[in-house]
C-alpha cells in the first residue's frame, strides 16, 4: 500500500496546516519574550493571552485560570504532587483510579514514598469507575480526587459530573486528566465542578510540548517548576510562544468544529465496531459501547498476539497501537484492560484504532478489510487456535 492511514490520533495528531501558519510569524518576526517591557515583546505577549482567552472560554471559565505548561504530563504532575504539598495540613489521602494515564499513577506512587495514602479506585468491565466504592474510600484526611475525563486506552468517558458532586459534598479537590478528551467533547468546568484540569495540545491538531492547566480560583497550589516569575508566579521559564499561539488556535478550531467533528467521527468509529463484532470471532469490545469517546475504538483477539497484528497492519501501511505510546516496548499487558478483568492472554492481543475528522469511510472500510484478512491469517498459523477449533 502505497498511502499510510494513520489510525493512531489517540497517540498524536497532525498539527493542521492553519495552526502551523499562525505560529510561523512568532519564531522569526515577532520573537520577542513575552516578559519583556518594551514595545516589541507586545505581540508576543498579546498572543499568549488570546490564546490563553480562547482556551478559558472554551472551558466557561476565565483566562486568569489558565496556565501554559509543557504538555499533558507536566499538568497531571504539578496538580497531584503541588496539591499534595499544599493541603498536607489537611491530610495526606488521595483518591484516583486504576486505569489512569502514568503521569497520574506515576505521580501517586512518588507521593507514597513520601508518606501519602493513595487509594486506587477499581473500575466495572467498561472501564468506568465504581462510584460507591469511591465514595466510600472519602476519608477525613482526603485531600484530592484525580480521575480522567476520559481513558486514552479504551476511550471510556467517566461519570465526571458525579464525581464533581461527590468531590464538592465532602469539600474534596477534584482534577481531571482531560488530554483525551479537551477538544473531541465539550467540557464546562463550571457544570462539572472540576478545580483542576490538564490538557494537552497535540492531541487535538496542535503542536507537541504544549499543554495547560486549568486552576480554580482558590485552589491553593504553588509552582511545580521554579525559577522566574511567568504564568503569574506559578510556571517558571520562558513561554513558548509559537506553541502556546498553535494550541490556542488548534483549541478554537476544534470548538467551532467540535459538533461536526463528533458526527462524523461516531459515524465512522460505529462503523468500525459493527465490521469488527460481526466478521471477527473472538474479538471483545473494550470500554464503554456508548459512554466513550466518539474516536476510539478498542478490541482484543483471541489467540492473536497484538504486537505481531500491529507489525503486520504497519507493513500494510495502516498505523495502529496496542495502547499507550508512553507505555510502547513493554512486555507486561496493558494496565487498563488488566483492570477491566481481561486475563493476560486476551489483554496481549489488544488493538486502539483512533481516528480524525480527517479520516474518511473508504480508509475505514479499507483498515477493517486488511484487518480481517490479517487476522486470519495469524490465526491460521497459530497452535493455540488450531488446538481451540479441534475441541
Amino acid at each position: 500500500m502505497d498511502k499510510i492511514i494513520y489510525m493512531d490520533n489517540a497517540a498524536t495528531t497532525r498539527t493542521l496546516p492553519a495552526v502551523v501558519d499562525e505560529m510561523l510569524p512568532y519564531f522569526a518576526e515577532m520573537y520577542g519574550n513575552p516578559s519583556s517591557i518594551y514595545g516589541f515583546a507586545d505581540k508576543s505577549r498579546n498572543a499568549v493571552n488570546t490564546a490563553r482567552k480562547i482556551i478559558a472560554e472554551s472551558l466557561n471559565t476565565k483566562s486568569e485560570n489558565i496556565y501554559f505548561t509543557a504538555g499533558g504530563t507536566e499538568s497531571d504532575n504539578w496538580a497531584v504532587i503541588e496539591t499534595a504539598h499544599a493541603y498536607k495540613s489537611r491530610g495526606r489521602h488521595i483518591i484516583t483510579s486504576k486505569i489512569e494515564h502514568h503521569a497520574i499513577l506515576h505521580s501517586c506512587e512518588y507521593l507514597e514514598t513520601c508518606g501519602y495514602d493513595i487509594t486506587y479506585v477499581n473500575v466495572d468491565e467498561n472501564g468506568t469507575i465504581k462510584l460507591d466504592e469511591l465514595t466510600r474510600a472519602i476519608r477525613p484526611d482526603t485531600i484530592l480526587i484525580s480521575v480522567m475525563f476520559a481513558n486514552n486506552e479504551i476511550g471510556t468517558i467517566q461519570p465526571i459530573w458525579e464525581i464533581g458532586q461527590i468531590a464538592k459534598k465532602h469539600k474534596i479537590l477534584f482534577h481531571t486528566d482531560a488530554v483525551q478528551a479537551y477538544g473531541q467533547i465539550p467540557i464546562d468546568v463550571e457544570r462539572y465542578n472540576i478545580d483542576m484540569l490538564s490538557a494537552s495540545g497535540h492531541k487535538l491538531n496542535g503542536p507537541k510540548g504544549t499543554g495547560f492547566l486549568y486552576i480554580r480560583d482558590g485552589v491553593k497550589i504553588k509552582s511545580f517548576i521554579h525559577g522566574g516569575a511567568q504564568e503569574r508566579k506559578r510556571r517558571a521559564g520562558t513561554e513558548n510562544v509559537p506553541g502556546i499561539v498553535g494550541l490556542g488556535k488548534a483549541a478554537q478550531l476544534a470548538s467551532l468544529s467540535m459538533d461536526d467533528k463528533i458526527k462524523h467521527e461516531t459515524k465512522l468509529r460505529d462503523y468500525i465496531i459493527e465490521y469488527v463484532t460481526k466478521n471477527i470471532p473472538y474479538c471483545r469490545l473494550n470500554g464503554h459501547l456508548i459512554n466513550r469517546l466518539p474516536n476510539n475504538t478498542n478490541f482484543s483477539f483471541q489467540f492473536i498476539d497484538g504486537e505481531t497484528l500491529r507489525v503486520m497492519l504497519d507493513m500494510s501501511g495502516i498505523c495502529s497501537s496496542g495502547g499507550s505510546a508512553c507505555t510502547s516496548g513493554s512486555a507486561d499487558p496493558s494496565h487498563v484492560l488488566t483492570a477491566i478483568g481481561l486475563p493476560r492472554d486476551i489483554a496481549g492481543g489488544s488493538l486502539r484504532l483512533t481516528i480524525s475528522h480527517e479520516t474518511t469511510m473508504e480508509e475505514v472500510k479499507t483498515v477493517c478489510d486488511i484487518l480481517a484478512e490479517t487476522i486470519d491469517k495469524l490465526r491460521n498459523t497459530s497452535p493455540l487456535y488450531e488446538d481451540f477449533m479441534k475441541r
